[in-house]
């Protein structure tokens, strides 16, 4: 079952760099990144728009499955509600064009911790699976190896950091490296459940799985970001800090010889 829904406040938000054409925040636990065309909360877009009101132009508006048209000032990338960490901001729409153009041909370097349920044999690894929709409730995403329809394509490089155990439940768990190549909704969710070690506490791909290490959100945390600035073309590299629960899960953890 999934947990009740938390949210987080704009205010939450933390600047890790900025200059003339980009912002990076460290975005928190709870907090989506726009208005979803359902309920209205608090969300990035909000304290973009309170900050930084000239950038109420930038980037290319959503539209939601109700036909909504949802302004989204900023925004070049997005993160899952429950994720959190890095999330690149930009100020222009040249620079937005530009960093699009860095997305679309992958050149934009993400690493994300995670930790796993279970352990792995291999030390890295490559799933290379494409993305669809589920037709069965509760909608969510799904990965399937070299079938065809309506499906994108979606590439993630995995490593493992260490193999671990919870002393409280006997749980095995991974710390990985999981680096995104493509960046599609729930990508690394999705692929975790595909090689049969999902999230921990992901109630969506894990849900018979008990929430362990004090989480109560899937155990995931975008930590380093690297691209070429728009302005200079010098690489710029940005690492969020951990959250206090993975910082709190490492603190209980015990390594596996």
């Amino acid at each position: 079952m999934e947990p009740k829904r938390h949210t987080s406040n704009p205010s939450d938000i933390t600047v890790l760099y900025e200059d003339d054409d980009v912002v990076v925040i460290n975005k928190p636990a709870g907090l989506i990144v726009h208005y979803d065309g359902r309920t209205p909360e608090p969300s990035v877009v909000d304290w973009v728009k309170e900050r930084y009101p000239h950038m109420e132009n930038v980037g290319e508006p959503w539209t939601s499955p109700q036909g909504e048209v949802v302004p989204r000032p900023g925004i070049v990338h997005r993160l899952d509600r429950t994720t959190t960490g890095i999330m690149l901001l930009v100020k222009t729409q040249e620079a937005f064009a530009h960093l699009k153009g860095q997305f679309q041909a992958r050149t934009i370097d993400k690493q994300y911790d995670a930790l796993l349920y279970g352990h792995l044999k291999e030390d890295e690894g490559v799933v290379e699976a494409e993305i669809g929709r589920t037709r069965t409730k509760p909608r969510r995403w799904t990965a399937q190896f070299g079938k065809r329809g309506n499906l994108r394509a979606a590439i993630t490089h995995w490593k493992v950091l260490a193999r671990l155990v919870d002393p409280e439940s006997g749980e095995l768990v991974m710390h990985m490296e999981m680096s995104p190549k493509t960046g599609r909704t729930h990508q690394i969710r999705v692929h975790a459940k595909a090689i049969h070690h999902p999230l921990v506490c992901d109630h969506l791909y894990a849900p018979k799985h008990a929430c362990i290490l004090g989480f109560t959100r899937p155990a995931l945390h975008a930590r380093t970001l690297s691209f070429d600035s728009p302005g200079t073309g010098e690489r710029i590299a940005v690492e969020a800090p951990l959250p206090e629960d993975f910082v709190h899960a490492f603190s209980v953890l015990k390594t596996v010889l």
